[in-house]
């Protein structure tokens, strides 16, 4: 499949089947996660695998949007590895851990599994259930699975702006 098949394709799953990921499956996730690029190369981002109920449970309590997957990966990076713009010292952190999960979004849709990106969690629950340091910030969590059977795209997923909204050419 070509790259843009592959992003047209893509749609956030919330309905997995209650069957396991491999192994395989989840180190082919993480090594494109690690191939991401982050700015200067310094690669902050920390990602939990949570996998175990246990785990699992904590992730519920952090947030609605679980969708009962059956692995989650919880992305995060390290305030004191990110890169700071020296103009106005932004912090990239955010933007690196982003990238991160993107590339692990496509590649999750290339092997035929199902995830979306949950920006919707309470981040003081996250550090309390996974024992958080504080230079480790939450971005996101990718549930991850097998998609169910009735699993859609939303309605609105193909409602799409059109370029001359989103684009200036200079």
């Amino acid at each position: 499949m070509n790259f843009t098949a592959l992003t047209l394709e893509r749609y956030s799953v919330r309905s997995f089947k209650d069957e396991p990921v491999t192994e395989a499956q989840i180190e082919a996730i993480l090594e494109v996660a690690r191939n991401a690029p982050t700015a200067c190369n310094r690669q902050p981002q920390r990602i939990f695998v949570v996998y175990s109920d246990k785990g699992r449970e904590k992730i519920k309590r952090s947030t609605e949007c679980h969708f009962n997957a059956p692995l989650f990966f919880l992305v995060c990076y390290d305030r004191n590895e990110s890169w700071k713009r020296a103009f106005d010292n932004q912090d990239y952190g955010m933007a690196d851990a982003s990238i991160v999960m993107t590339q692990m979004m496509l590649k999750i849709q290339e092997m035929k599994l199902g995830s979306t990106f949950v920006a919707w969690f309470d981040p003081e629950t996250l550090r309390k259930e996974f024992a958080l340091p504080e230079e480790l910030v939450p971005v996101g969590i990718l549930p991850c699975g097998i998609p169910a059977e009735n699993s859609a795209p939303m309605e609105m997923h193909s409602d799409k702006k059109h370029l001359n909204e989103i684009t200036t050419f200079v």
